[in-house]
């Protein structure tokens, strides 16, 4: 063979090899900047729900949530900032250092102890209205969980109370989960749902309790996790 002829072939072998890596930088580039490989943090902020409180580490809301959602296909993260006792007031108080560690989506379930004190539902109104105000002005997806309001404060009370969730939910874009408890509720008869689910305070659920409300609440976390996707 002449050697013009194997300058030519080495030159044409070594172009095409170059074109190949080339399009294999291109593919990888588009694989890892598209967002769906991309893994999201998602924080809960919270009370004791959301903290775990009376259960074992493993049997929180949060850990529970991170299995189910992984268990799912989720490359996720659920960091936990729930604070036992906290009410709106201080999940209000603490957005700000909170969202500092930049996730990509936000649960919030926050109210239970404002029911229990019987705190006004304009101020839950406000605070809520800040902690979310707060998430949409760094672009996050936020999913809201409600709370029912018992009937011992009267009617007027419970349905300002109740209407908190679904209006902010709309004002912001927020996802709703309109109620924490929906998923015993729907277990039906209550004194058996304490005795199952609930632990002997009869606020706070059992490890039992937690995996179904986290069943009940995972589709609508996968569908947060696909919007903060989205918008990578």
């Amino acid at each position: 063979m002449a050697l013009s002829h194997i300058k030519a072939s080495a030159k044409y072998g070594l172009g095409n090899a170059l074109r190949k890596c080339a399009l294999a930088i291109c593919f990888f580039a588009a694989f890892t900047t598209s967002g769906v490989a991309q893994p999201i943090t998602v924080i809960a902020l919270g009370d004791s729900l959301v903290q775990g409180y009376g259960l074992q580490p493993e049997q929180g809301f949060v850990p529970q949530l991170e299995n189910w959602l992984r268990a799912s296909g989720e490359d996720v993260t659920v960091q936990n900032a729930g604070v036992s006792g906290d009410t709106t007031a201080g999940g209000f108080a603490r957005i700000e250092w909170t969202l500092a560690s930049e996730p990509d989506a936000l649960i919030v379930v926050l109210g239970g102890n404002d029911l229990l004190r019987g705190i006004l539902p304009q101020y839950s109104r406000e605070n809520l209205n800040g902690i979310l105000a707060a998430a949409s002005n760094r672009g996050l997806p936020v999913l809201l969980a409600g709370h029912e309001a018992p009937s011992n404060y009267g009617p007027e009370y419970k349905d300002e109370f109740e209407a908190i969730f679904p209006e902010l939910a709309e004002k912001h874009g927020a996802t709703l989960y309109p109620k924490f408890f929906s998923a015993l509720d729907a277990e039906g008869d209550r004194r058996e749902v304490r005795r199952r689910y609930m632990q002997d305070d009869g606020i706070h659920p059992n490890s039992d309790g937690v995996a179904l409300i986290v069943a009940s609440v995972g589709p609508f976390v996968v569908d947060l996790i696909r919007t903060a996707r989205a918008s990578q």
